[in-house]
């Protein structure tokens, strides 16, 4: 499924960096949970700071 911006331009999620908090998150890699997690690094992608409201902390024990 395709993205796009508020203009209408296409968005590839290949751009955007995978910031460091996503690789300590339960939803990461989960085909469910991708579209959300997509826009919302869409979404922050021009912060200063990556923040994320869904972000899951990853049990590691």
């Amino acid at each position: 499924m395709p993205f796009y911006d508020d203009d209408g331009n296409e968005l590839d999620p290949k751009d955007i960096i995978m910031p460091k908090l996503c690789n300590n998150c339960k939803k990461n890699g989960l085909p469910e949970e991708q579209m959300l997690c997509t826009l919302i690094r869409f979404g922050c992608k021009n912060e200063d700071e990556f923040e994320c409201g869904a972000f899951e902390q990853l049990n590691l024990n």
